[in-house]
Order: C-alpha cells, then sequence, then structure tokens
C-alpha cells in the first residue's frame, strides 16, 4: 500500500522486472518443467535464484554463464539448451502502457529505473525494449555492485536525482524491496498490478 505522503513527491523510481517487464505467458516455462520432471516455479528459481543468478545482479556473473550452468545441472545438449533459453523469456512482455504512464509523469515529475539486474539489461533497455528515453536516472544492480535492499543502492539512486528520500516514490513487486526503500525514508508503493499501482500512485501525487 502507499503511505500518507511527507513531503511533496518530486520523482517517481520504478523497478523494471515484475513491474514493467512481467511474465504474461508462463505456458512455455510449464511445459519446460513438466518436461524435465521439475516442480512449478523451480525453473525460475534456477534462473534466478543460483549463485551465478545473484553474482550477475551484482555484475560478477552474465547470462551466457548462467545458462551453461543450467544446462551442465540438467544434463542438456546446447541445441536443447538454446531452445529452454529462448522459450524461458518468450512469455515477458514490455507493459506499453505503463511505459506512456511513466513518460506522461514528465516535466512535471522525475522518473528514475532502479532495478536488480544482469548485465545485458542496459542493451535491453535502450534497443530491443526502447525504455531508456522514459527515465531522467537509471540504476542497474549490475552497474553499481549493489543490489536491492541494500540502502546504498537506494541513497545512490537519490543521489542521483538530486533529493531527499520524502521526495521520491518508489513502487516495485517485491516487498523485501518496498520495505528497504522505507526504512531510508523513500515513500513507497508495492506493485501487485498496474491498475493497482497507477491508482496508488495517482493518489500518492495528489492527482
Amino acid at each position: 500500500m502507499s503511505e500518507t505522503p511527507l513531503s511533496p513527491i518530486k520523482a517517481v523510481l520504478w523497478d523494471l522486472g515484475g513491474v514493467i517487464l512481467r511474465t504474461e505467458d508462463w505456458e512455455p516455462r510449464r511445459r519446460w518443467e513438466a518436461e524435465l520432471g521439475l516442480q512449478s516455479g523451480e525453473l525460475h528459481k534456477f534462473v534466478f535464484e543460483g549463485e551465478l543468478g545473484r553474482q550477475a545482479a551484482l555484475g560478477l556473473s552474465n547470462a551466457n554463464e548462467i545458462w551453461r550452468s543450467i544446462g551442465e545441472q540438467l544434463s542438456l545438449p546446447e541445441d536443447r539448451l538454446e531452445r529452454l533459453q529462448d522459450d524461458f523469456w518468450s512469455g515477458d512482455r514490455i507493459d506499453d502502457h505503463l511505459a506512456a504512464v511513466i513518460r506522461g509523469l514528465r516535466p512535471d515529475y522525475l522518473t528514475g529505473l532502479l532495478s536488480n539486474a544482469w548485465p545485458d539489461v542496459r542493451i535491453m533497455l535502450e534497443g530491443t525494449w526502447g525504455l531508456a528515453d522514459a527515465f531522467d536516472i537509471t540504476v542497474l544492480s549490475c552497474e553499481v555492485g549493489l543490489a536491492k535492499p541494500d540502502p546504498r543502492i537506494y541513497q545512490l539512486a537519490l543521489d542521483k536525482l538530486g533529493l531527499e528520500p520524502g521526495e521520491v516514490v518508489f513502487l516495485d513487486d517485491f516487498q523485501r524491496n518496498i520495505e528497504g526503500a522505507r526504512k531510508i525514508g523513500m515513500q513507497t508503493i508495492w506493485f501487485q498490478d498496474p491498475e493497482q499501482a497507477i491508482e496508488e500512485l495517482d493518489r500518492c501525487l495528489g492527482r
């Protein structure tokens, strides 16, 4: 839930994965889990919650190393691993409406992206997704060696914005990341779906 504003909001800071970029079609992942004899959601854990996935978020590993490790763990030949990788990402979609909402906040508000991201995300933002120009500042964990909910990464975003914590509202789909932002004084919205988030943001901004 959003908090009662402590001071006038001057910037809106957004998470990427699970907020602007979401998995809308889970069927390809479920199909592979069934084929590989994995539990529901286990493939997601292989990719994001393994040691290499955590290292990638800090810029200490990369997607190629992660998928190579997954291939070894699951005993997959290279061609089958490539199909798995393609299918894994195939259900992900950029929320174009939410991207338009973000762009529509300016010039009244600064906008920022604060994401726990792998090293190739900057390229995707600037090319494939065409989102880079929606943000005044972009802080990616892989580039700064810090990840949410470490308070230092929130402070880094604040420093780039040139604002105090109470002047920024932060949206994220993970409660632990929301709590991290709240601890340093940011106003927060726990993202659960676009309609809820936009409604709470409008209320927070007094619109």
